[in-house]
């Protein structure tokens, strides 16, 4: 697919001024200004990743070693939202709340191909340092397929609405969502759009939403899963980038960074704590 399909994705408009924020706040917090908290019980600074005698890789996010809670970084919703907040509202349609996505639901019948993919986000309350789980709160995830195209907006799909669904979050303040791994396209790092409200009901009048932002996926993973069958075009992309150079995670990615594990053969699990 062209450029000029995903060009938007960068968001200036959206991004500078979150991105700005973000980077005041560390810069502030560097001087003593304001204080940083962190979410996570690693003590490593980088992406660690592993394999196991069957094949299967693993990626895990880095951490601060912070025993206090980092809010989840707020980031662009993009333009392909389908939110009601850049056109279509797909979030009041019956049959949007979910736990499969990888088929269209209503009148429409497609489905997205790809390695199989299950993420779990768990969603906490940072007010209490991670430790109590958000039940009862709504997650609309949602995310490009294989060839890179999002289903209501690229050409070719536009009638199809696969890959988007809302979940409510269980006792564990959790959702899980069963879909396919995404392309690498043009201009953007792997990634895969969320949005958190207080309640089902917030989330499917699109009112309300408490935060914003994407889930990252390690290199290694990426690689080995883009050397399978119908990811050719992400290969290419994969090799003009980097997350440091991304134009949302430069500024910092370790908590977006998702813990993934699998294989191309039995399909991944992606999962990272939300905190808000």
């Amino acid at each position: 697919m062209g450029e000029e399909l995903h060009d938007h994705d960068r968001g200036l408009s959206f991004d500078l001024p979150t991105l700005q924020r973000r980077k005041m706040i560390r810069l502030l917090a560097g001087v003593g200004l304001v204080p940083l908290v962190g979410c996570s019980s690693d003590d490593s600074d980088s992406s660690a990743s592993s394999a196991d005698p069957s094949g299967s890789s693993s990626s895990s996010a880095a951490s601060s070693g912070s025993a206090e809670c980092e809010t989840i970084p707020g980031e662009t919703a993009g333009p392909y939202p389908g939110d009601g907040s850049n056109g279509v509202n797909v979030l009041k349609e019956s049959g949007v709340v979910r736990k499969d996505i990888t088929s269209s639901f209503g009148s429409a019948s497609g489905k997205a191909e790809g390695v199989p993919l299950t993420v779990t986000l768990t969603v906490v309350d940072a007010a209490s340092g991670c430790g109590t789980p958000k039940e009862g709160a709504a997650v609309y995830l949602w995310h490009c397929d294989r060839d890179g195209n999002y289903s209501l907006y690229s050409e070719g799909v536009t009638e199809e609405n696969y890959l988007r669904g809302v979940q409510e979050t269980d006792a564990k303040g959790q959702v899980t969502f069963t879909s396919i791994f995404p392309a690498c396209y043009t201009g953007r790092w792997p990634h895969i759009h969320f949005e958190v409200y207080g309640s089902l009901e917030d989330a499917t009048n699109a009112t309300s939403i408490t935060a914003t932002s994407q889930l990252a996926f390690a290199k290694d993973v990426c690689d080995t899963v883009y050397a399978s069958d119908g990811y050719d075009r992400s290969v290419q992309n994969m090799s003009q980038l980097s997350l440091e150079t991304d134009n949302i995670f430069s500024d910092g990615y370790d908590q977006q960074l998702a813990t993934t594990k699998g294989s191309v053969e039995k399909g991944y699990t992606a999962t990272l704590t939300v905190p808000v």
